[in-house]
């Protein structure tokens, strides 16, 4: 008996694997000040990119049939997930790095699931970031942050209202 799969629609057709610049900028301008504004306008713009999630053969032999997992990177008794804006990024930490192209909430969902303490963007630079926490539970629920004329506040699609995940949550009290 014959089985027939076939492989989903990618959200980001024509994507050729290069940074948005206005996400580069962000992560900069978190890396060069360090503060919860800074931060926080640097997951914002994040929530409104595709990243980059590096999946590796994980099997008996890259030539069997393996599975995908993704990169998780350990020290001491803390595990991070690993995302990276853009290809460049990506091959910067491992040039045969194969990335899954998925949004900001998808890749905190992913790492949540994988029982990991941190999503780790750009890890080898060019302005690596950090999110843990709070900021990472609303990301994995989710939500999105988007910045309000007075700060910042969660986005929380129709599907999700009433789940809890970090309800009425701060976002700078993850920072």
């Amino acid at each position: 008996m014959s089985q027939t799969r076939s492989i989903p629609q990618t959200q980001f057709p024509g994507d050729d694997g290069a940074p948005e610049e206005s996400v580069r900028a962000a992560l900069a301008a978190a890396e060069r000040d360090p503060g919860p504004q800074s931060y926080l306008d640097a997951v914002a713009e994040l929530c409104l990119t595709r990243l980059m999630v590096p999946v590796m053969a994980s099997g008996p032999t890259a030539e069997q049939h393996s599975a995908l997992s993704v990169v998780l990177v350990r020290a001491g008794d803390r595990a991070a997930m690993l995302a990276f804006t853009g290809l460049d990024a990506l091959h910067r930490w491992d040039p045969g790095g194969r990335p899954v192209l998925v949004t900001l909430d998808a890749a905190a969902g992913a790492a949540v699931a994988e029982s990991a303490d941190a999503l780790l963007v750009d890890l080898a630079g060019p302005h690596p970031l950090e999110l843990v926490g709070e900021v990472l539970a609303e990301l994995a629920a989710g939500h999105r942050l988007v910045r309000l004329r007075d700060g910042f506040g969660w986005m929380v699609p129709p599907s999700s209202v009433g789940r809890p995940a970090g309800e009425g949550a701060d976002p700078a009290a993850g920072v």
